[in-house]
This record gives C-alpha cells, structure tokens and sequence, in this order.
C-alpha cells in the first residue's frame, strides 16, 4: 500500500434527487464548464465531469437504501489503506456507512461520518491502474482537487457541532496540521488545516448549519459576482457572498436546483 497520497482531498461526488441526474448534469455543465458523460459502469448509472483533461466530480442518484437523504455533495480524502482506516476510525467514534469495498480499476473506498456526524469518504486509489504520468500529475497536485485551476475543488469546510475535536479525529487520522487560527466573532474560531504545507480547508463551528458537514468549494475564474448571477440564472439559490476572505479571494455559498449545497471560490468579486 502506498501512502504517497495519503490525507489528500481527491473526489467529490454529487447525489441528487431520482430522476434529475441529468439536469443536475446540466446546473454544474452551466456553471463550471464541466463536460459530463456516464461512466459505463455496468449496473449502475453514474456520470462523471471533466474538466481541462481532469477527472473531477462523479454525479448520482441518491442510492435507494437512503432514499430520505437529501441532496448533497460529498468529499472523498485519499487513504492508504482502506480497512485500516475503517478499523482506526471506527476505534476513533466514527460510524461507518459503507463498509469497504472495491470499485474496479479505481480503489477501495469507503463512506463515514465523523464522531460528530459529518459524512465524508475515502479512497484507497488503485496504483496499478495509474501510469507513471498520471502518478506523477496527481503528485503534483493536478487532479480534482487543484487550487490552481478553475473548475477543480479548491477548498473544504468542515461546520461541526465540536471544531476542535473534529480537527482531534482528522489529525489524527489523516496526518492533517493547523494553520492559521481566525476570530470570526460571535461564530467563533475559524480554524485553518493543512496538508503537507499546504492550507486546503478550514473547520469552525456550526454557524446557521442545521447538522454537521462538509462542504466543497470549486474554483471559478473571475468574478464571483458573475458566477453567482450565472448560479441563480440556472436556477440555483444564493446563501452568502460575494464575500471577501484572506487570501485574497471572493466566495459564495449556493444550493443547486436539487438543494445540494457547494461554494464557489475565485480572485475577483
């Protein structure tokens, strides 16, 4: 098992309400650019996005087994070994939705919630599948998750009931370290995460989050005043921004047509 990209964010994976995958697939083709095509997996209906030649998102139907889940997107961090960290995250307070299991040609994977109800995924990547060049390129930060490209996710924001011990859970767990510390006032601490040196979410409290979560942030190309008149035009929803955050950068919060919830990220307002 290798642990070369062990704690990195690596998929993000829409499920969405039955019967609106395709018009899920238009929203996010609309405002992202993202090229959407199925997957060809035999027995299940699963598309993926494309973006600049990159792998980035998979898009579903929420499974019938959780027919009551709402819509939402979630965030898969790399592992390298999926059982382990099952077992280790299970002895940690965490529960365990999908138990591990292989998808072929990509790695084993796995669906969790943390101790305080987060849900999040892993992967444990399939090397053997990978060329050196895709090895390499996914080494170098060239993959869905690329802070250097719009169209890739950028950013990740844990709200939790308890901050300091989800950052306890993933820390130790994914070998993640603090960064910067920000007051944000009545809502409390924002705190910074890193991995390998590099700042790629933050973690704060619940703030107006009904439950625990994680949400993904995608990276767009200037203006995020534009974006978000493009989000609302392909009828999504606003919650917040254009708001300025250190970096510097623009955000906003918005929910797709199907209620999924996601941010976007960019340089301008």
């Amino acid at each position: 098992m290798s642990d070369k990209f062990h704690g990195t964010p690596c998929w993000y994976e829409l499920a969405t309400s039955k019967g609106k995958l395709a018009a899920a697939g238009k929203f996010y083709s609309e405002i992202f650019g993202w090229q959407i095509a199925d997957s060809g997996m035999p027995g299940f209906t699963y598309h993926l996005a494309k973006f600049d030649g990159d792998m980035v998102a998979g898009l579903m139907e929420i499974p019938e087994d959780v027919a009551g889940m709402p819509p939402n997107w979630m965030i898969y961090f790399s592992v390298a070994d999926a059982d382990q960290f099952v077992a280790d995250a299970k002895a940690a307070g965490a529960s365990v939705h999908r138990e591990p299991a292989d998808i072929p040609q990509t790695g084993r994977f796995a669906i969790l919630s943390d101790p305080q109800g987060a849900a999040f995924g892993i992967l444990q990547p399939d090397l053997s599948n990978m060329s050196e060049a895709e090895i390499a390129k996914a080494e170098a930060g060239e993959a869905a998750f690329n802070q250097r490209k719009s169209g890739h996710g950028h950013w990740h924001e844990l709200m939790s009931s308890d901050p300091d011990a989800g950052f306890a859970f993933y820390s130790g767990l994914l070998g993640w370290t603090k960064g910067e510390a920000m007051d944000m006032g009545d809502m409390g601490t924002y705190q910074l995460f890193r991995h390998k040196g590099t700042d790629i979410g933050g973690m704060m409290g619940l703030g107006e989050a009904l439950v625990p979560n994680w949400l993904p942030y995608f990276g767009v190309d200037g203006s995020v005043a534009t974006k978000i008149d493009e989000i609302k035009n392909a009828g999504g929803a606003i919650h917040h921004g254009p708001i300025e955050v250190p970096g510097p950068a623009w955000i906003a919060v918005a929910q797709d047509p199907h209620g999924a919830w996601f941010a976007v990220t960019g340089p301008e307002k």
